[in-house]
């Protein structure tokens, strides 16, 4: 079985910065489009990011041009660098096998995430 672990999360101030990282265990991870989505409370999860097995990338229009999704695959790793950070950004965030070259939702087991807070 797949097996994802987020790390990375924690407290920072707007226009502050942070990086993710997620572990994947249990497949070949260069063979597997990925993706990042968040959660904030009350609120269902969405898709923030992806990366296909190719590292193609794409993002949603809330985050482009301030977040960077990348992928080690020597490490089995996938990242989430998240610059510029404002108030909105504050949620849960999961990494997860995507569909659609990481376009689509996550269709491996979810994990714990790792929490986002962003605030003064």
């Amino acid at each position: 079985q797949v097996q994802l672990v987020e790390s990375g999360g924690g407290l920072v101030q707007p226009g502050g910065s942070l990086r993710l990282s997620c572990t994947v265990s249990g497949t070949i991870f260069y063979n597997v489009a990925m993706g990042w989505y968040s959660q904030a409370p009350g609120k269902q999860r969405e898709w923030v990011a992806g990366i296909s097995r190719r590292g193609e990338t794409n993002y949603s229009d809330s985050v482009k041009g301030r977040f960077t999704i990348s992928r080690d695959n020597a490490k089995n790793t996938l990242y989430l660098q998240m610059n510029s950070l404002k108030p909105e950004d504050t949620g849960v965030y999961y990494c997860n096998l995507a569909t659609a070259a990481g376009k689509g939702p996550g269709f491996g087991p979810w994990g714990q995430g790792t929490q986002v807070t962003v605030s003064s």
